[in-house]
């Protein structure tokens, strides 16, 4: 990204500076009047997008900032769900006596859910942000509703899907829709702000779940929020519509295309590639799942089903990029941005920061309230001191990034900073440390973890066109996704290879027949006091396999170096100017 005056390359060449730097990068977001022609001919552009830019053309500066709130409240009670549906998740897995599952039904749900983000961001710049508003939220209630409601660990694993990809495709909405909205400069500050509800719910969440959890049924904990998260939602769709309404009546925006709902059908399988969709999901699942399922009582490596899954996630993966070269009228995944090495980059930070962090953090929680003895909420607020950290700096990093236009290089600083808070993990966490110096830890990676984010972020944004922004973000999601199921495949691998063993090691000799039972369930896992020999035995085999899972998450870190120094150094400050014409009334 080169610090350089693209206003001043303009007016002298009327070409995009950037391409004559890196001839084979596709386009920057840069002056609209210095973009090729299909980024202002309304004929090449997508019909989602052109309503949102309908909108902001018809709606007032009121509007504007009501839509800011609106989308904050929204961001905060999602918040407070997901933080609650988090503290439960190991009490649900232990009521099934799974509580070793823990990291396996999270490997398909992050691989599903950042897939679908690039189904989705085609969704919204085809039909529009109304529309995938509304799903996320249909998914993520279908998704509570099953939970609350499940009497087996398939059942939740399933919901467990539903919700996450709900919850990422909401998130991603309201981002997308924010970049709609905002111009390169001030959009992080956006950003920062509608995480800062975080910073309130790392508490609220924790301690509500562990009300419920004591006091009542703890699933409906899920359902009294997700009944919440729709009833705050409403407010903003009411605006979408109303404003993409108005924007037809005023005949800014054409009517729709005529299409019968067969046609319908037929046109968005075809512009979604669900072909290509389910061939990329059921690769990168098939081949993450076993390494946590290699060790149960069904599974080994040279059993046949392991062999098979992990045959047909390459055989999946293969056939989609033969699909994708070859048969597919519509490219699922766009490869032509990974040819600029910014993007590329940066979406390559992002899966290295979620891979690292998720080889230690899968079973944080549970170590916290095992080794240490922490109920569920000072547990919780241990384990959300990272979250917390990120959020709470976040809005100070976007100022600097609205005064300084600087990208690259706080990135490359903020890198050492992950890597010591991550290093100091595998000192402190034993039995015998202080939580505070653990917390401390979580504070370190949190800092480090939440300015590498902004800024990758960003990045990816700002090499693409307006847009092609929602496709970008979903990128950037699908490859924070599949970073965080490499993670949990990591980290699950470690955890049923290592842990039982270790149990049976430890516990014992007249405890040694209850192995299974007590690796099975968090409950069992707590239910001798500290100090007696059966809880120390746990304590000892725990402490044993999450050592070995934070020196594997830090040896990794060095690798984000690489990918952040091949960014281009430019200065989003230098687009503001000119960035913004044509875009509407935005902030």
């Amino acid at each position: 990204m080169a610090d350089i005056s693209l206003d001043k390359a303009h007016a002298s060449s009327g070409r995009d500076v950037e391409k004559d730097i890196v001839p084979t990068q596709p386009a920057i977001e840069v002056p609209e009047d210095s973009k090729t022609e299909s980024d202002n001919d309304s004929a090449d552009m997508q019909e989602g997008v052109k309503r949102v830019e309908a909108i902001t053309t018809v709606w007032s500066r009121k509007t504007l900032w009501s839509t800011f709130a609106l989308l904050w409240l929204v961001c905060f009670v999602s918040a407070l769900l997901s933080s609650i549906d988090t503290a439960l998740a190991p009490y649900f897995t232990s009521s099934f006596s799974k509580h070793g599952l823990l990291a396996v039904i999270n490997i398909a749900a992050r691989v599903i859910g950042g897939v679908v983000t690039l189904s989705l961001g085609k969704i919204i710049d085809i039909r529009g942000r109304m529309e995938g508003f509304v799903g996320s939220l249909l998914l993520i209630t279908v998704g509570m509703i099953m939970k609350t409601t499940a009497h087996n660990v398939e059942t939740y694993a399933a919901a467990q899907v539903f919700t996450w990809v709900g919850s990422v495709a909401l998130g991603f909405i309201i981002d997308v829709f924010v970049a709609d909205i905002t111009t390169l400069k001030n959009r992080m500050l956006i950003f920062a702000l509608n995480a800062t509800p975080n910073i309130a719910t790392t508490f609220a969440g924790p301690a509500i779940a562990e009300i419920f959890y004591k006091k009542l049924d703890f699933r409906w904990a899920l359902g009294a929020f997700t009944i919440i998260l729709v009833v705050v939602s409403l407010p903003v769709v009411a605006i979408l519509y109303f404003y993409e309404q108005k924007a037809k009546r005023l005949g800014v925006l054409r009517p729709k295309s005529g299409r019968t709902p067969l046609q319908s059908v037929v046109h968005y399988i075809g512009e979604f590639d669900l072909v290509g969709a389910i061939l990329v999901s059921g690769g990168f699942t098939l081949i993450t799942l076993p390494f946590s399922l290699v060790n149960s009582a069904s599974h080994s490596w040279r059993s046949a089903s392991i062999i098979v899954m992990i045959v047909m996630g390459v055989v999946g993966l293969a056939a989609f990029v033969v699909w994708e070269k070859y048969f597919s009228r519509v490219k699922f995944f766009p490869f032509e941005f990974l040819k600029d090495r910014t993007f590329l980059g940066a979406v390559m930070t992002q899966f290295m920061v979620f891979m690292t962090t998720f080889i230690w953090d899968a079973y944080y929680s549970s170590y916290l309230q095992v080794v240490h003895g922490l109920s569920i909420s000072i547990s919780n607020y241990v384990l959300n001191a990272y979250s917390l950290t990120s959020y709470f700096t976040g809005p100070f990093i976007a100022l600097y990034i609205r005064y300084t236009g600087h990208v690259k290089y706080p990135a490359l600083v903020a890198i050492p900073i992950y890597l010591l808070g991550t290093a100091l993990i595998i000192y402190f966490r034993v039995p015998s440390s202080p939580v505070g110096y653990l917390a401390m830890c979580q504070v370190l990676v949190g800092f480090g973890v939440g300015m590498i984010g902004q800024m990758a972020q960003l990045a990816t944004m700002a090499s693409v066109r307006h847009q092609n922004v929602a496709v970008a973000l979903a990128i950037y999601g699908l490859f924070g996704s599949v970073g965080s199921s490499v993670g949990y495949a990591v980290a699950g691998g470690l955890w049923t290879n290592i842990l039982p063993q270790k149990l049976y090691e430890f516990l014992p000799e007249d405890s040694k027949n209850m192995t299974a039972a007590i690796y099975g369930d968090i409950t069992k896992q707590m239910a001798e006091p500290i100090g007696t020999p059966i809880r120390d035995a746990v304590i000892a085999a725990y402490s044993d396999v999450m050592r070995k899972m934070v020196i594997v998450g830090a040896a990794l870190i060095p690798l984000t170096i690489i990918c952040v120094v091949v960014w281009r150094n430019i200065n989003v400050k230098k687009l503001e100017t000119t960035e913004k014409r044509a875009r509407g009334n935005v902030f």
